[in-house]
């Protein structure tokens, strides 16, 4: 995978109060992806876009589209990216 299709993958981060929570009390960012994104794509996509490794991905479906619900090892690591992208 490269960066291309990395953005592809990847729409932006989805940022609401609640996602915002989170981060804070979970270490989980959301973000909006791709309907045709699976999981380890995901995963894929932004260990290569943001340099940090994902634990787990979860998605669902929504009216807004496809959402990804990325989990993180620490909160700073959570916090630190949220920073990065401009969520915080």
């Amino acid at each position: 995978m490269n960066i291309e299709e990395a953005n592809h993958i990847i729409l932006k981060p989805y940022i609401t109060e609640k996602t915002f929570a989170l981060v804070e009390n979970e270490s989980r960012i959301c973000f909006l992806v791709r309907e045709e994104a699976s999981k380890p794509k995901i995963m894929q996509a932004i260990n290569l876009l943001y340099k940090e490794d994902p634990i787990t991905v979860n998605v669902c479906r929504t009216v807004y589209g496809k959402k990804a619900f990325v989990k993180f090892q620490t909160v700073e690591k959570a916090r630190d990216l949220a920073t990065k992208i401009g969520m915080l």
